[in-house]
């Protein structure tokens, strides 16, 4: 028999990212796998929009209702994905009735409210120790961002890996003529928002046709600013698989992402990828094989340009969302 699971999470649909994808696809595999993951996410909860961005949804006097959920439920384990009110709700439950629970680091928290709302950086991260210290455990995707934290002050042995996976039956290799626009084609993916650096990608003077596709609160924005780039809007499913696999370039300008999900996907495709030599792709790409990291990125675009799709499919094969969903249950503490 399996084992009872609560995820409680704050990051959910309509929310389209990498947490979102990751939280997902762990799930999916661990209910197929015999488990019951019991879920806890926003619209569950009466919730207002995100200051600064409305499109994420956040629960307001939510700790009643989780505290019920839980006791219901009646979790073998417990897992707390994000930092926000759910978390800080299931994270306040967990201490009043002692118990064990393990959480998540997916997101540079401090220094994305660093650059929506100036708060300095170590004030964040004051808080995601406060957060984050009681838990028997904190699953992290890279060795690169754990180093990261312990040197911020987190304890390194509460510190176990959660990589992640890719669909690569979805994502693969297809007709590069599904979009036709003037080659070479480059690719973006994700949320449209000043955390990713987009302004890197779409003012780079390179050749061809630069597609965005996502949305988010710099959306209507840079479609003003940036006339000759085609904006699509979020793709999902076999229509997003298409577009990724018809590119030419999959550009990553992020320099504050702890993973890119995204970059797998590409590779899937048998899209290489240019970045900068920053966390994430420092721990995803093989440069000059499956990407081209440098901080210049134009020189990255056509250093990817020239690599090879064979090579960039192979290594995407490495991942597997089984694999990501079985270190995920290892990683899990009894609750009592």
């Amino acid at each position: 028999m399996g084992l009872k699971i609560a995820f409680i999470t704050d990051a959910w649909y309509p929310q389209i990212n990498g947490v979102v994808t990751t939280i997902e696809n762990t799930c999916k595999a661990l209910n197929n796998g015999g488990d019951d993951v019991f879920l806890i996410t926003p619209d569950r909860f009466y919730t207002i929009p995100c200051p600064s961005y409305p499109s994420i949804k956040l629960a307001i006097f939510c700790y009643p209702k989780v505290r019920r959920l839980l006791n219901e439920f009646a979790p073998d384990r417990i897992h707390i994905a994000t930092e926000g009110p759910l978390g800080l709700a299931a994270r306040k439950y967990c201490l009043k009735y002692k118990l064990a629970f393990s959480t998540s680091f997916h997101t540079l928290f401090a220094e994305y409210i660093n650059l929506r709302f100036g708060m300095p950086v170590a004030l964040g991260y004051r808080f995601l120790r406060w957060f984050h210290k009681p838990a028997s455990h904190i699953m992290i995707a890279t060795a690169r961002v754990e180093a990261n934290l312990v040197n911020r002050g987190f304890d390194k042995a509460q510190c176990v890996r959660w990589s992640r996976g890719v669909d690569v039956d979805r994502f693969r290799p297809r007709d590069k003529n599904f979009i036709s626009y003037r080659r070479p084609i480059s690719l973006y993916v994700g949320r449209v928002a000043i955390e990713k650096n987009l302004h890197a990608f779409l003012n780079l003077p390179v050749s061809g046709t630069k597609i965005v596709v996502g949305d988010g609160p710099q959306l209507h924005k840079l479609k003003k600013q940036f006339p000759d780039v085609v904006f699509t809007g979020f793709q999902t499913g076999e229509h997003l698989a298409k577009t990724m696999a018809a590119a030419d370039v999959f550009v990553f300008p992020s320099r504050t992402d702890t993973f890119g999900i995204v970059m797998l996907d590409a590779l899937a495709c048998g899209v290489p990828v240019a970045a900068y030599p920053v966390q994430g792709p420092i721990d995803i790409l093989i440069n000059n094989k499956t990407g081209c990291m440098q901080e210049d990125l134009q020189q990255a675009f056509y250093g990817a340009l020239a690599l090879h799709s064979e090579d960039c499919r192979q290594q995407a094969l490495g991942y597997s969302w089984q694999n990501c969903s079985a270190q995920f249950l290892n990683n899990l503490v009894p609750v009592t």
